[in-house]
């Protein structure tokens, strides 16, 4: 499918007839989620720019789209319209296709790809990275209880703890050296937005590639022991060949991805659950529930990345399951969000939260299948250590206003808040 149709209507509003169109800023992604899965197993929706697309909410669905080696995430061969030159430079999501790296690979050029960077996150290197974890954490924590809070006692603690630990956790994974840690924190939370302009999409993938380019630089004089140094040295076993330029610069956008922008969303939404569900944070607290169970129901109940683009059939697919038919080069979103809150996995409850639900750790917040995200078990790691934490230090810890009325970051990419209102206290 490569037509683009444009539409006027309410963005919280389906387009008159078919597609549905998808709310680029996001407003209430869940209520839109439960929208589309009344819908069917997949419905088409129409993205900003007017690209139509399946969005797939069904587990069982999407977990056979995953595994199916006729869908490819490589838009640079399957998909016509990006290949004839239709998309705008300007098209908010186009980064998501641009890339060429692991994430949008396809087939042996995937295997070669995630060979070289598996090592990256490999258990060995996430296991030695504990302790650094934790120190950081207890950084951040003693720098909270000693600034003075905002007007009334309260404080963001997205800004000042969710967003900041997984940052601080990936620029020590790739060695990124302490004067271009804020440039990396302006720049690469800008990424993930659905509702920039042309302009600002354009401007800010410049900014990020030239920060990678600076990292690379630096790393090609004086390389340490990180992974940036790696990659810059990577060498295939088979054929000798390491990273093309290019595709050097990707991988680093996809391992600060991986590394970062899940594990805020996910510390992020699991401090508001569990706020707004204290006899639930009392089970964490005495035992009752590991944090290891907290980490992997916020995974499900909040997937950090609601909405995954794009993938692409190779040729026509028909799922004898749903009846549903993909045609060759029509692009798939994985709704991750929608997933995540399956009834047919999860019951009718789907929706609540519940540190005891036994389905907890069946959720693809991180995806299936090869294209399983390299940065899982870093995020829960710093996710088990950052909670508990944080708890311990600050037993009073409080949200400063309702639940309800967190604001929702405006991406229907990454989920999170725009910001985490508390007020601190030891008790």
């Amino acid at each position: 499918m490569d037509t683009q149709p444009t539409s006027t209507a309410d963005p919280a509003a389906p387009a008159a007839g078919c597609p549905f169109r998808i709310d680029p800023a996001a407003s209430d992604i869940h209520a839109e989620a439960a929208r589309l899965r009344a819908g069917g197993p997949a419905v088409q929706v129409e993205l900003p720019g007017g690209v139509v697309a399946w969005s797939v909410t069904e587990t069982a669905l999407g977990k056979r789209l995953l595994t199916d080696d006729r869908v490819s995430k490589d838009a640079h061969q399957h998909w016509p319209a990006y290949i004839r030159g239709e998309i705008p430079e300007g098209w908010p999501l186009r980064l998501w296709v641009d890339v060429r790296n692991a994430l949008s690979a396809y087939g042996d050029e995937h295997t070669r790809l995630r060979k070289l960077i598996g090592p990256a996150f490999s258990a060995r290197r996430v296991r030695a990275l504990a302790p650094a974890i934790e120190s950081i954490v207890a950084e951040l924590l003693d720098e909270l209880e000693a600034s003075p809070a905002g007007p009334e006692g309260i404080v963001d603690l997205r800004a000042r703890f969710a967003w900041v630990l997984p940052l601080r956790v990936v620029n020590t994974l790739l060695g990124v050296p302490e004067e271009m840690h804020e440039a990396f924190r302006t720049t690469m939370g800008g990424l993930f937005a659905t509702d920039r302009t042309p302009e600002e999409a354009v401007a800010g993938v410049m900014a990020a590639y030239e920060q990678m380019a600076a990292l690379v630089a630096v790393k090609q004089r004086n390389p340490g022991e990180d992974v940036t140094s790696d990659l810059v040295n990577a060498k295939d076993d088979e054929t000798g060949t390491g990273l093309a330029p290019q595709e050097l610069l990707d991988t680093l956008l996809l391992l600060i991805g991986a590394g970062h922008e899940t594990t805020v969303n996910l510390l992020d939404h699991a401090i508001a659950d569990l706020l707004d569900h204290p006899e639930q944070l009392a089970m964490a607290k005495d035992g009752r529930v590991s944090w290891g169970d907290v980490v992997e129901e916020a995974l499900r109940h909040q997937a950090p990345l609601a909405s995954m683009l794009m993938r692409f059939p190779v040729s026509d697919i028909e799922d004898e399951d749903t009846g549903l038919t993909f045609r060759q080069n029509e692009p798939i979103v994985m709704n991750y969000g929608a997933m995540g809150r399956d009834p047919a996995v999860h019951g009718d409850d789907a929706e609540r939260f519940d540190v005891t639900r036994t389905t907890r750790k069946e959720h693809l917040a991180f995806g299936f299948g090869v294209h399983y995200c390299l940065g899982a078990e870093l995020a829960r790691v710093e996710a088990r250590i950052a909670l508990s934490a944080l708890f311990d230090r600050f037993p009073g810890l409080a949200l400063a206003g309702p639940a309800s009325e967190l604001r929702p970051q405006e991406s229907f990419i990454s989920n999170g808040h725009r910001e985490l209102p508390v007020r601190l206290t030891r008790g």
